[in-house]
């Protein structure tokens, strides 16, 4: 918990991007009937009968410090696709970044092995090579932003049905445009020594307390 705190301490280094990933998943609903009800001062009804159409997993990118975040669609959340993500996160979205200081949980394909896995050793060494990875603690995933950022696409575009993944990729990038367009980001205030205060039952007892 204190390396994530410290790390959010540190002053913005464009060289050393900050970085904050996570991912969660929405099931595609598609309408049985149509809304009814339409009219000039009554909202749609809708029925509460839907149809299961699939379910796609978004994979959070946040930068903090740059105000710009990233909603990647998958149809699956393996190891596969996590090191497509990183990837992506290396040579499309921080190409000039020297390390990128990524803070993401300790979810079991959340690992350099997944480069390994998916990509020839070269490739993976390379990606891998640019990445410094921060884990969140057991039961601590309240400390990822990117847990905040998720948090903030469902209730402002995923709070509704959405009846296939080529509405849920469009929908999600506009979230994306308009968010980072207009500069919105986390002002992260909670620190060590507050949580050395607050969280004192999380701490070891020891010799010196008694």
């Amino acid at each position: 918990m204190e390396e994530i705190l410290d790390l959010y301490a540190l002053p913005p280094d464009p060289a050393h991007p900050l970085v904050c990933g996570d991912e969660s998943q929405k099931e595609q609903r598609r309408e049985v009937r149509g809304p009814q009800g339409l009219a000039p001062g009554r909202a749609a009804r809708y029925d509460h009968e839907y149809e299961h159409n699939g379910r796609s997993n978004l994979f959070m990118m946040f930068a903090p410090h740059a105000n710009w975040r990233h909603v990647k669609v998958t149809d699956a959340r393996t190891g596969a696709d996590f090191a497509e993500c990183l990837r992506d996160l290396v040579d499309d979205h921080f190409p000039q970044a020297e390390t990128i200081r990524l803070v993401v949980d300790n979810l079991n394909t959340h690992s350099k092995a997944s480069l390994y896995a998916h990509f020839p050793p070269a490739e993976a060494h390379r990606i891998a090579s640019k990445l410094e990875f921060h884990y969140t603690p057991k039961h601590g995933s309240w400390l990822d932003m990117a847990e905040i950022e998720l948090s903030v696409l469902g209730r402002q575009c995923l709070n509704r049905r959405i009846a296939d993944r080529e509405t849920l990729e469009a929908e999600a990038r506009a979230w994306e445009e308009r968010r980072n367009a207009a500069g919105a980001t986390i002002r992260w205030q909670f620190t060590t020594a507050e949580a050395r205060i607050k969280l004192e039952r999380l701490y070891p007892c020891t010799e010196h307390d008694n």
